[in-house]
């Protein structure tokens, strides 16, 4: 049974491997032109400005924070637009009554997600290469941290394509939530430089302790403690499984 149950989650991550990588010119470059203009725009002719922020130079300081942001915006919407157009064409119908088990379901889809937040992490990181240095002080943690991060907001997607009731819904939690939450969560700024009373705002933000984490692994330093954010990291992962496996086993939002 365990075997057949192993089919059914390789099926599943391979069809979602397959979906981004036969469109490789829509999933997988966009990131890495966007990305290139974030270098080339507040690298070069911004950072060179600002100079030095925690030790090294500007360019150095955002480079985890900009993988980290494609690596959170791909691995969503992966999950919430094939979720969502497998609910649509009535896809999903067939696998929520064959016999494969809920968490099963649940691992397929994040594992796409997951897979096409490194496939291009790992793009973002070579473009990074061509303007700065890239040394790394814990390779360990850098990984955990990605795949931590890329399993949390697979997750997100996929709630959000249960609840979704048209194309337009997927975009409107990427739009409205992920993007202030990215851009306040450290990318281009270190928290030190913030009042106290907005360093204690930016203290609910997760987005927050997954970039300081990324860039500690990076550079060796963080505005917060590695060890609180690598919990409130595998808690949200822990907390977003158990509402996908409730909606998804009750059939919230998939049946008609």
């Amino acid at each position: 049974m365990k075997q057949l149950y192993f089919i059914a989650f390789k099926s599943i991550l391979t069809k979602e491997i397959n979906r981004f990588t036969r469109i490789w010119v829509q999933t997988l470059v966009p990131p890495a032109i966007t990305m290139t203009l974030y270098f080339l725009i507040f690298g070069n002719l911004v950072g060179s400005r600002i100079g030095e922020m925690g030790g090294v130079s500007y360019m150095e300081f955002i480079a985890p924070g900009l993988i980290m942001m494609s690596v959170i915006t791909n691995s969503y919407s992966n999950v919430a637009s094939s979720f969502y157009s497998a609910k649509f064409q009535r896809n999903l119908e067939e696998l929520m009554v064959a016999p494969v088990p809920h968490y099963v379901m649940i691992a397929g889809y994040v594992g796409g997600g997951v897979a096409r937040g490194l496939c291009v992490g790992l793009i973002v990181t070579l473009v990074a290469m061509f303007f700065v240095d890239i040394s790394l002080h814990h390779a360990g943690l850098v990984v955990m941290t990605v795949f931590l991060t890329s399993v949390l907001f697979s997750l997100g997607g996929l709630i959000n394509a249960v609840f979704a009731k048209s194309f337009d819904d997927i975009s409107i939690i990427p739009t409205f939530v992920l993007t202030p939450l990215t851009y306040l969560g450290g990318v281009f700024y270190s928290l030190s430089l913030l009042p106290a009373f907005w360093q204690g705002v930016s203290a609910l933000n997760p987005v927050v302790y997954m970039i300081n984490v990324f860039r500690y692994g990076f550079l060796g330093f963080a505005d917060i403690s590695v060890p609180l954010s690598i919990g409130i990291m595998v808690g949200f992962c822990a907390a977003l499984w158990g509402v996908a496996y409730y909606l998804i086993s009750r059939g919230i939002g998939l049946r008609s």
